[in-house]
C-alpha cells in the first residue's frame, strides 16, 4: 500500500460514516530485539474511543479518528497508553503531513516534535531539554518501523462505554512481564471485554505465553463462528525509506524452530527438543490458517486503509476464510 493510497484513505475516512469497531493490530517485529524474539507487537485500535489525555479515555466526537491503545514496557510507569490513530501510525497530526519516504533522522525528528507537543507527561525532556532515551518511541510512527496487519470486528457504543469505564477506573501502573503480562495479554483483555472468551492464549503452540499471532488467529476463528458480526482484515504497509524492513511474525514454537534454537537444546535435552518438534509439526498440519497473515496480505490490498478502519463498511472488505 503506497503512502498516496493511505492519504486517499484518510480523506475518505473523514467523509465516511462513523461506526463502532475494534481492530487488533498485529505488528511485525523489527530491530535487534525483533530478531531474537520475533513474536512482534499487539495493539488495539478503537474507532469510537478517543483520548482526553494519553491515559484518559472518552467517547469520540464528530470528525475524530479514535485511538490505538497498548501495553508498553518502561514508558512513564504506565500500564497502558492511548495515542490517536494518525500519530500512532505516522507521528504527525494531519494526513497531508505523512512523508512519502523516510530515513532515521526524519523519523526521530517527527517523533520528538510530537512528543514535545503532546507527550511530555509520558516522556518528559531529558536534562537540558534534550530528547529522552527509552521505549516511548514505540508510541508514535509505528508504520515507519514495521508492517501492521489489522483484524477488525464491529462493536457497539455500549461496549465502548464499558471499556472506557473499566480502563479509566483501573490503576494504570505498569507491571509488565514478557511471559505473563505482555502487550498481547493486554490486547486479549481488551477484546474479551467486548466479546468475552473471544480470544485466548495457546498452551500448545506457545507454551501458555500470550502472543500477538495467537490473538489474531483466535479473533479470526471467533469471527467465523459469529457471522452476524462484520469482520475485515488487511495490511498497513511499512512506509518506504532507509529504515530496515520488519520481519515475519512468529509464535513461540515457530520462532524456536525457525531460529534454530532447537539445535543447542537438542544437544542438552534431546527428549525436550524432539517433543517440541513433534508438537510443532502436529500443530502445523492441523492448522490450515498457520500462514494466515501472509495469505490475507496477498489477497487484501484495499485502497482505503483508514476508511475501512473507521467505517467497517468498505466494499473491498476481505472476510477471512468465509
Amino acid at each position: 500500500m503506497t503512502v498516496g493510497a493511505i492519504l486517499l484513505a484518510l480523506a475518505l475516512y473523514t467523509a465516511g460514516p462513523a461506526s463502532a469497531a475494534a481492530a487488533l493490530f498485529l505488528e511485525e517485529p523489527f530491530g535487534v530485539f525483533g530478531r531474537v524474539n520475533p513474536t512482534g507487537h499487539a495493539a488495539v485500535y478503537l474507532a469510537n474511543v478517543c483520548a482526553e489525555a494519553a491515559t484518559v479515555l472518552r467517547p469520540c466526537g464528530p470528525g475524530e479518528s479514535g485511538v490505538v491503545i497498548s501495553r508498553y514496557h518502561r514508558v512513564g510507569g504506565f500500564d497502558w497508553i492511548a495515542i490517536p490513530l494518525i500519530p500512532y501510525l505516522y507521528a504527525v497530526e494531519q494526513p497531508e503531513q505523512v512523508p512519502l519516504y523516510v530515513n532515521a533522522d526524519m523519523v526521530a525528528s517527527l517523533r520528538d516534535n510530537y512528543r514535545r507537543n503532546h507527550l511530555e507527561k509520558v516522556a518528559p525532556d531529558a536534562a537540558g531539554g534534550q530528547t529522552p532515551d527509552g521505549d516511548w518511541t514505540q508510541l508514535v510512527g509505528a508504520a515507519y518501523d514495521r508492517k501492521i496487519y489489522s483484524f477488525e470486528i464491529e462493536t457497539t457504543e455500549a461496549q465502548d462505554s464499558q471499556l472506557i469505564e473499566k480502563l479509566n477506573s483501573g490503576k494504570n501502573q505498569t507491571h509488565f512481564n514478557l511471559f505473563l503480562y505482555n502487550c498481547a495479554d493486554f490486547s486479549r483483555e481488551v477484546i474479551n471485554t467486548y466479546y468475552p472468551h473471544a480470544v485466548h492464549r495457546s498452551l500448545f503452540a506457545d507454551q501458555g505465553i500470550t502472543t500477538p499471532k495467537q490473538i489474531a488467529k483466535s479473533l479470526v476463528s471467533y469471527s467465523k463462528h459469529h457471522s452476524d458480526l462484520q469482520f475485515s482484515c488487511f495490511a498497513i504497509d511499512q512506509v518506504p525509506g532507509t529504515l530496515p524492513r520488519s520481519g515475519a511474525v512468529r509464535g513461540v514454537f515457530e520462532a524456536f524452530l525457525k531460529k534454530k534454537y532447537v539445535l543447542p537444546v537438542a544437544v542438552l535435552h534431546p527428549i525436550v527438543a524432539s517433543s517440541m518438534v513433534v508438537a510443532y509439526v502436529v500443530m502445523a498440519c492441523c492448522d490450515p490458517h498457520r500462514n494466515f497473515a501472509t495469505h490475507l496480505d496477498r489477497e487484501s490490498q484495499p485502497e482505503a486503509i483508514l476508511a475501512d478502519l473507521q467505517s467497517n463498511r468498505t466494499a473491498d472488505r476481505v472476510e477471512s476464510s468465509r
